[in-house]
């Protein structure tokens, strides 16, 4: 097999300051499965790979030839309310209050403590 059992043959990669905050932030807000990790021989996270739903995002450290960059993602849940409340109680920073526009979904967004911007959005009018 050409990839990993359970793994998508496309998957986000995200570059961060502090890839251990977004890590733990993945795992409890968002209900992640850390994969793998790989670190240095300081400790600090040089790769890692987490499961959110069906996606594996992969996180590696920033370092001064592979600066930090902004990254945002979108994540369907089952109760963007609850996640969205639950993403503030653990740390993350206000985007954007969930909110119903013009199209079939509730959506809002957040800032985990890593640094990645996260949209998500509960579908609610499925036509």
């Amino acid at each position: 097999m050409f990839k990993p059992n359970g793994y998508p043959a496309l998957s986000p990669y995200v570059i961060l300051q502090d890839p251990e905050a977004t890590l733990a932030f993945a795992e409890a807000a968002l209900g992640g499965e850390l994969l793998r990790r790989v670190e240095d021989e300081t400790g600090r996270i040089r790769h890692a790979e987490i499961r959110v739903g069906e996606v594996v995002l992969m996180i590696g450290g920033a370092l001064a030839d592979w600066p930090a960059q902004e990254a945002h993602l979108h994540l369907y849940v089952a109760d963007v309310d609850a996640t969205y409340a639950r993403a503030l109680a653990l740390g993350a920073t206000v985007v954007q209050a969930p909110e119903t526009k013009d199209d079939a979904d509730r959506r809002g967004g957040f800032r985990d403590p890593g640094g990645v911007t996260w949209w998500v959005a509960t579908q609610v009018d499925p036509d």
